[in-house]
């Protein structure tokens, strides 16, 4: 910068020169002050590739982020660094000096926009998640959640994305798109579904395909990390002896699918005709009904030592499990019939 201020003062002394160190330092102070000209919380800027210095200044201006556009401009010349202007969304909620800004744009360092995804999720519900969050279109997120050739090496069978995209907080900068956001996702699966799972995978003689249906039942059951062992535990018994799952959470997949769930699940409900449909079809359902996290991913590989067969909703966000059927009908009497029963007369 010095270099620069040189060679603006040789040009003032060639004009007249008269005042020449006032004028340098007024022009230094004007740069270097803070200004904050908007009177929001906070202001977005953006940036568009192939955008003029003039034209960034005009909109900083406008924006109330510098004082005026020689300014900015004056700071990106004096700064040497008015070429490295990065294109993207920029986000200022503080005073800044013009230099500020200009370092701030320079650095690249965009606005990113958060956007969550709770565990549990279908693909479906996701891309609603997207459209709500401002992203794009809920139909471009299903169309990205098609790529099944971002999983093929897990597996081959896959005819979309369903429980393969890890449900977490993600930080996006504005313009990215289903696609990228999909990739991402992605390869945050692969970073849970970590090699020692894959490893006990295989020594446990499961496919991924199968630890990701198994995981994501596990998801769907229950609510508390302390019971995924104990859901796996139920779930692991019951294939192991060929005991139909009964499994709620894949009824209401199937009757989703179809688009013929309304919110309430009925005992006619249990005998749709589908392969996800856990109470007519013995062993895993076709594949994965959710995204699960990774304590349900864990939990699918690692059940509690346990005999459990079956287990019932406390009503609480808990379950109560018995390794006999006699067990659990006394536990349905008393957390299913008996519960509702005093709600109904209370």
């Amino acid at each position: 910068m010095l270099r620069r201020i040189v060679i603006l003062v040789g040009a003032l002394l060639v004009l007249g020169g008269i005042g020449v160190a006032v004028v340098v330092n007024e022009l230094s102070d004007r740069i270097a002050a803070s200004y904050r000209g908007y009177t929001t919380a906070e202001v977005l800027v953006d940036i568009e590739p192939g955008d003029s210095i003039q034209t960034i200044a005009e909109r900083l201006a406008a924006a109330g982020v510098v004082r005026d556009n020689w300014t900015f401009r004056l700071a990106g010349w004096l700064s040497g660094r008015d070429r490295e202007l990065q294109a993207g969304e920029y986000h200022f909620e503080q005073p800044l000096s013009a230099v500020e800004v200009v370092d701030t744009i320079v650095s690249g360092k965009v606005y990113l926009r958060p956007i969550t995804f709770v565990e549990g999720l279908t693909i479906v519900e996701m891309a609603r998640t997207f459209q709500d969050a401002a992203f794009g279109t809920a139909e471009a997120f299903l169309s990205a959640a098609r790529r099944v050739e971002l999983i093929e090496e897990f597996d081959p069978t896959a005819t979309d994305l369903e429980g393969y995209l890890f449900p977490e907080t993600y930080s996006l900068p504005r313009g990215a798109t289903a696609h990228d956001l999909v990739e991402v996702m992605v390869a945050e699966f692969r970073q849970a579904f970590s090699v020692n799972l894959r490893e006990e995978a295989e020594r446990r003689r499961m496919t991924v395909r199968a630890v990701v249906t198994l995981a994501s039942l596990i998801q769907k059951e229950t609510g508390s990390l302390e019971e995924n062992e104990l859901v796996s535990a139920v779930y692991n018994n019951r294939l192991r002896i060929g005991m139909p799952l009964q499994c709620d959470p894949t009824v209401i997949y199937a009757l989703q699918l179809a688009d013929l769930y309304n919110g309430n699940l009925t005992r006619a409900n249990l005998e749709f005709d589908s392969p996800y449909n856990t109470y007519r079809h013995a062993g895993l359902p076709p594949g994965p009904i959710a995204s699960a996290g990774k304590a349900a991913l864990k939990a699918a590989l690692r059940p509690a030592d346990v005999g459990y067969l079956y287990f019932v909703s406390r009503n609480d966000g808990t379950h109560a499990f018995a390794n006999t059927l006699n067990e659990h009908n006394r536990n349905v009497r008393r957390f299913q019939v008996e519960y509702f029963r005093r709600q109904r007369s209370g």
